[in-house]
């Protein structure tokens, strides 16, 4: 931004990418590890200078997704036409989406300098002066004294800022540091990964709910897709390890006919029991039951996680603010982490701009305190309807799951909340008062 090109920035961060730079080919093999980028957060890169980076590499733009629940007794087509746009959101490969944020910093015109090594320790001071950067390693300049923030890095060197900002992922040493605290819990369940081939290209978005956890068919451009199936631990280390061909045949059977029938063209047989909430009562074909494209052929590692939520109980304290997954994770069922951290970063960016603009310590509580409120009742509001869902989820039990295939005929059929919904999903817009 204009006001905040006066800033030094140091990026502390021992990933060799960063000092080396990623060199991303055509030919290679796509990246296990994507992200599902909303609309939203497209935008926010674009007027960043990020976005023209990923769009030389691979990424799938998507603008159809279904979601069904194992039973078959409900699925949901959400379309970007529901919403006037063009497309619901897009997949990249997290290697794609490194390099385009690395060459948006390194053309940029602010003074940014990247310190390949780890943070040892990080000492705070009440005190206010301008940043200085001190990289000899038993001498620190008289200058530096006082400043708000001392870093001391993995090479003896130190670093003195305003502000430090941890964006250092779930297990942050930054908030480990600042003696901020988190609450939580782990979900016992693990997300395997990796990427897989089709015989045509995949121009849809696929998830399904089954007993153990979502399954979810992601589009990432050519002949690719990524799974992300989340399952019990004893599952996916059984199916990290398991033969490609038991491992495809899995998930095909997962992605298909397994654990119940497909879904109907409508709830128990009753195509149109929503119609009457309709906007246009006129149904395109496009609207029916679709299934899946086959997966022939591993394209990756199968990569296992595990799945927790945590949030910080604080997002900022004096001289220190945490973005990203260094102050909330989610369950990836919705693919909604990084946006909620490309939300923080746009907030936090325009604070600070706005901090400079009344001349005010960047590193001021009360200042920061101002991203905190923005973005923790946004943060919240997303993690208690992720939450819900993966307990919703959970039950395998009859009539319930006849309540639950009705709400997913609810959500595709009643236009209004279908379009708020999407919004919602899109970044773009507040939940909907049906909600």
């Amino acid at each position: 931004m204009p006001m905040t090109k006066q800033l030094n920035v140091a990026i502390v961060d021992s990933n060799p990418a960063l000092s080396s730079g990623l060199h991303i080919k055509k030919e290679d093999p796509p990246d296990p590890r994507v992200s599902t980028v909303t609309p939203a957060s497209i935008s926010f890169l674009r007027d960043a200078g990020a976005w023209k980076y990923v769009e030389q590499n691979r990424h799938a733009y998507f603008n159809v997704m279904q979601v069904w629940d194992y039973t078959g007794l409900g699925y949901a087509r959400y379309h970007a036409r529901d919403v006037n746009k063009d497309y619901l959101g897009c997949v990249a490969e997290n290697k794609v989406l490194h390099n385009a944020l690395l060459s948006c910093v390194k053309d940029s015109d602010f003074k940014t300098t990247i310190y390949p090594f780890r943070l040892s320790s990080m000492t705070l001071n009440t005190s206010s002066m301008s940043v200085v950067e001190e990289n000899t390693k038993s001498v620190e300049s008289s200058s530096a004294q006082g400043h708000g923030a001392k870093l001391q890095l993995s090479d003896g060197s130190s670093l003195y800022a305003k502000l430090v900002v941890g964006a250092d992922g779930g297990k942050s040493h930054v908030r480990e540091l600042a003696g901020i605290k988190t609450t939580g819990w782990n979900y016992s369940q693990n997300a395997i990964i990796c990427t897989v081939e089709h015989t045509s290209e995949n121009v849809c978005a696929w998830q399904r709910f089954l007993p153990t956890g979502p399954i979810a068919l992601l589009p990432i451009g050519d002949k690719f897709s990524n799974i992300v199936w989340t399952m019990s631990p004893a599952e996916s280390n059984s199916r990290k390890s398991t033969t490609e061909e038991e491992f495809l045949k899995d998930v095909n059977y997962a992605l298909d006919y397994g654990y119940g029938p497909r879904p109907t063209s409508g709830l128990l047989g009753t195509r149109d029991m929503f119609s009457w909430f309709k906007m246009d009562a006129t149904v395109s074909t496009n609207e029916f039951f679709e299934i899946p494209p086959k997966v022939i052929k591993l394209a990756s590692e199968r990569m296992v996680f595990p799945l927790s939520l945590r949030h910080a109980n604080s997002y900022a304290s004096k001289r220190v603010v945490l973005i990203g997954d260094a102050a909330h994770t989610v369950h990836p069922l919705a693919g909604q982490g990084v946006n909620l951290g490309f939300g923080d970063a746009f907030s936090l960016s325009r604070i600070i701009a706005e901090g400079i603009a009344l001349g005010t310590d960047i590193g001021e509580v009360n200042l920061l305190k101002k991203y905190e409120a923005e973005r923790r009742s946004a943060n919240i509001m997303m993690m208690a309807i992720l939450d819900g869902f993966q307990k919703a989820y959970s039950v395998d039990f009859g009539p319930f799951n006849i309540l639950r295939a009705a709400a997913f005929h609810g959500a595709n059929y009643i236009s209004p909340l279908k379009k708020g919904i999407i919004s919602y999903a899109s970044g773009e817009h507040k939940l909907p008062i049906f909600l």
